[in-house]
């Protein structure tokens, strides 16, 4: 009897890693070995940097809230301390969002918490 060799599952798991591998560069994107720890590293980056990703939104839109508490007179721990106290149901996304693009309803939010 022909040894088993379970042929088809292994090209086609060589073909879904040489998928992903497409546009990389030099051997990484045609030699199975070298495509396989490359896809490999790739996953492991893009995991990461999902996190990271949120870690940078999240500092991005503090910065952005910090300078529109700024120009009222308040730093941005007192802002959110008050926004807190005074049970504003609004996120920091949100929150940057109308301090950069509608400057008079963050004016009206800084005037209720004052």
């Amino acid at each position: 009897m022909p040894r088993a060799t379970n042929s088809v599952a292994s090209k086609a798991r060589k073909k879904r890693v040489l998928k992903q591998a497409k546009g990389f560069f030099g051997r990484r994107k045609n030699v199975w070995t070298v495509a396989k720890n490359a896809v490999e590293k790739a996953m492991c980056y893009a995991y990461r940097d999902r996190k990271v990703n949120k870690r940078n939104f999240r500092a991005l839109w503090i910065t952005r809230i910090n300078a529109g508490a700024r120009l009222h007179g308040m730093s941005y721990s007192q802002f959110m301390g008050k926004v807190k106290a005074n049970n504003i149901e609004l996120n920091r996304k949100v929150l940057a969002d109308l301090a950069m693009n509608h400057s008079e309803a963050f004016t009206a939010i800084v005037n209720k918490i004052k």
